[in-house]
């Protein structure tokens, strides 16, 4: 809705507004009976340049000239611009995005693809692509894994365990903290537009749709907003010779008439737009903060692959979940859900479960080698009265 949608209707603004200055003429004025046509044509190019005030009928036009360049409107010329800039920001969270979430060591978009084709290919095919991104996923978990637990290490874990902001690779927190993160950007940049609008137009843009709002109420014809005149006033100098002439034209811009009901559609879709973003925000904000999330969600696909069948095996899971997934490894799984089918997470989750399984009784093993417990799968040296017993046999 940020970064695709609000991008393209800002552009297709943009241009809308860009047409209307530069197919046909942006501002008409009435001249008094003496000006010639080529004064005309100066004027308007003067006054299109430079800025127009806007007094209302009810008021007297104001002698004093600091009063009139106080109320000069000065944004018209740059409508185009700032829309485009508007455009640009909505995207900078999604670059932002695109440029760092390789940092975490794994190739996301290709993970999705290979997990999207498995609905398409045939069962043998689809067993060997769900084993190949199990496999690569365990080597990514793996690779990325602190092999020296140092005092700062644990620091950092401690920290990492709280903290859901800190990015960090060896803790397993990178991808969860830079997607929140780039929400935070994406609901400070839908915020920041209606300060940026205010600065723009230098009005109270923050309280404009409520003032539409209110106005509509009261069922009244439409009126014409100050913050988008279409009779405007333009003064400008003429030299002759030693002899400098002041003149007051009254002008007409019937741009103003796109720009009023362009930003009042922007005013509510920005209002739209900063409440799914802070409810995204918190939502995701939810899942990665409580832990028992994780562990819910792994346990949840687990369940329906019968693969928990006991307490230990649910025991077990939390170690899954916690110690070998974390929250990098769960989150994949959530982009690859939301990107293809629970069908695929739950083969995936089980070949993983599968690969986890082996590698606690690969650990079983060594530790009970390493405390000289006899290994059942290597050939031990028989004892003397083994000897004797095998010889009696043997006669």
């Amino acid at each position: 809705m940020s970064h695709v949608f609000t991008v393209l209707l800002l552009v297709i603004f943009a241009v809308i507004v860009t047409t209307s200055q530069f197919v046909g003429s942006p501002i008409h004025c009435w001249y008094p009976a003496e000006f010639k046509p080529w004064y005309e044509k100066y004027a308007e190019q003067y006054c299109w340049i430079s800025n127009t005030y806007f007094v209302s009928w009810a008021e007297i036009l104001p002698v004093d000239v600091s009063v009139r360049t106080d109320r000069e409107i000065t944004y018209y010329q740059w409508v185009p611009l700032i829309l485009a800039f508007q455009a640009l920001l909505f995207k900078v969270p999604n670059i932002v995005w695109k440029m760092l979430q390789s940092g975490a060591g794994i190739n996301l978009n290709k993970v999705v693809d290979m997990a999207d084709l498995t609905q398409t290919g045939s069962f043998e095919g689809r067993e060997k692509t769900i084993r190949h991104l199990a496999l690569y996923l365990d080597k990514w978990l793996d690779t990325e894994r602190s092999y020296n637990y140092g005092r700062l290490v644990q620091v950092r874990d401690k920290v990492t365990r709280f903290c859901c902001f800190i990015c960090s690779k060896r803790s397993g927190t990178y991808l969860t903290a830079l997607f929140l993160i780039t929400k935070v950007l994406f609901l400070a940049n839908v915020i920041g537009q209606f300060f940026l609008l205010n600065a723009f137009m230098a009005t109270n843009y923050n309280m404009f749709g409520f003032e539409i709002i209110d106005y509509l109420k009261k069922d009244a014809p439409w009126k014409e907003s100050p913050r988008f005149p279409r009779v405007t006033y333009c003064d400008f100098q003429i030299r002759q010779l030693q002899n400098i002439q002041r003149w007051t034209i009254q002008c007409v811009l019937p741009v103003n008439l796109f720009n009023e009901k362009i930003f009042i559609f922007l005013w509510f879709w920005f209002f739209f737009i900063a409440a799914l973003a802070c409810f995204n925000f918190f939502k995701w904000f939810y899942i990665f903060a409580l832990k028992r999330n994780r562990v819910s969600y792994v346990k949840k696909y687990l369940t329906i692959s019968s693969q928990l069948q006991n307490s230990f095996d649910k025991k077990l899971c939390h170690r899954f979940a916690n110690n070998y997934l974390r929250d990098d490894g769960v989150f994949v799984l959530r982009v690859i859900t939301k990107n293809s089918t629970d069908i695929v997470t739950v083969d995936l989750l089980m070949c993983l479960w599968k690969i986890f399984l082996d590698k606690q009784n690969k650990g079983r093993r060594s530790n009970i080698d390493s405390e000289g417990t006899i290994n059942p799968h290597e050939k031990q040296p028989l004892t003397a009265a083994e000897e004797k017993e095998r010889e009696a046999m043997a006669s």
